[in-house]
């Protein structure tokens, strides 16, 4: 069917320009956005399509529309859904290890005793300062983690120490200097963290929750970097709505018990910390592997979960080197603490202050 050509006099689009009109007064249509009379440099007859800042405003509002769908929905976001959470018992290897166990003590710390109830639900973070005395445990005089064994086997396989240095963001070669940079430790909590196995030559990334019990090395913020059990890096976690949990529950595990390790503030140039074979607190420089342990006085306050509703940051920037402090730091879901002592937050289940207990040896 022919479109019938417009009549003589009517355009067929938007008027290229002002409509023509007596030069008396302006032409007939609604007023313009100030009110005026339409004197003045501005012509108030000016279609909305010919407005630059109309249109540039309306573009931004677009733009910003389209940026916010993207970061709310991307993979690596902070409102991820669904997804799987990994429970990792301290005693085993998992999946895709980079390396053998570099752990000096693979057993299994025995089942705590029951916790009591918690108030947050599975969306809430839990967050611990890196800093806070009593965070960590481990055997006064001996490194939970063989560092040197790490670094043997990282060194004799150059694809995997270059995928291990690719999930922390350091060069290959720095890798050794890293490690031996960070500080073995045994985690007194359940943890959420990003744990990363090693197949087909590449990293993959998967959330997991650490028994408490395993040990790990922390940098110089507290922060978990290594897993021990299977040389594996760590990133801190990324959010989940209703995430699937896969693996081995332990006796003792509770969702809404797990914590994440949020970088500490300042540098942790000495780490306070449990030994549960003997009872007795001690302290640990960093990057020290055990050698300058010092007995201490139990400190005053014991770390206290701080909760919030804001789900984890994803961090997919880590550190470039152990001093540098990651991007997030808080958790989503949650479990109970597992280690033979006392956990540090059996007495503070319930929202705490929002400060964390800081060491009393930290600068």
């Amino acid at each position: 069917m022919s479109a019938e050509p417009p009549s003589s006099g009517r355009p067929t689009g938007p008027p290229s320009g002002p409509l023509s009109g007596p030069q008396g007064g302006p032409p007939s249509g609604p007023p313009s956005p100030g009110g005026g009379s339409g004197e003045g440099p501005e012509k108030p007859d000016r279609p909305w399509w010919k407005s630059a800042p109309r249109v540039a405003a309306i573009s931004l509002v677009l733009v910003a529309a389209v940026v916010l769908t993207v970061v709310l929905t991307r993979p690596d976001g902070t409102s991820k859904s669904g997804g799987e959470v990994a429970l990792q018992p301290a005693g085993k290897q998992g999946p895709d290890p980079f390396t053998e166990s570099t752990a000096r003590d693979d057993s299994t710390p025995p089942s705590p005793s029951a916790l009591p109830s918690s108030s947050a639900s599975a969306n809430v973070t839990r967050g611990v300062d890196g800093a806070a005395p009593g965070l960590y445990g481990g055997t006064r005089k001996v490194g939970s983690c063989d560092v040197e064994k790490q670094v043997a086997a990282l060194r004799k396989d150059p694809a995997k120490n270059k995928a291990f240095a690719s999930v922390l963001d350091i060069d290959a070669s720095a890798v050794p200097a890293y490690l031996r940079a960070l500080t073995p430790v045994q985690l007194r909590m359940d943890t959420r963290v990003t744990n990363h196995g090693y197949r087909d030559g590449a990293p993959t990334a998967y959330q997991a929750v650490l028994q408490a019990g395993t040990a790990v090395l922390v940098d110089d913020r507290g922060v978990p970097r290594v897993r021990c059990a299977c040389g594996n890096p760590l990133l801190p976690p990324v959010a989940q709505s209703s995430p699937k949990r896969t693996g081995d529950a332990w006796p003792g595990y509770r969702s809404s018990n797990v914590v994440v390790v949020a970088p500490a503030a300042r540098t942790v140039n000495v780490f306070v910390m449990y030994d549960p074979e003997s009872g007795d607190w001690f302290e640990r420089d960093k990057g020290d592997t055990g050698t300058g342990d010092t007995k201490t006085r139990p400190p005053a306050h014991q770390p206290s979960p701080s909760t919030s509703t804001s789900p984890p940051q994803s961090s997919s920037a880590s550190p470039s080197s152990p001093s540098a402090s990651p991007s997030s730091g808080e958790p989503s879901s949650p479990p109970a603490s597992s280690s033979a002592s006392p956990p540090p937050s059996t007495e503070q289940e319930q929202p705490p202050a929002s400060q964390s207990a800081q060491p009393q040896s930290s600068p």
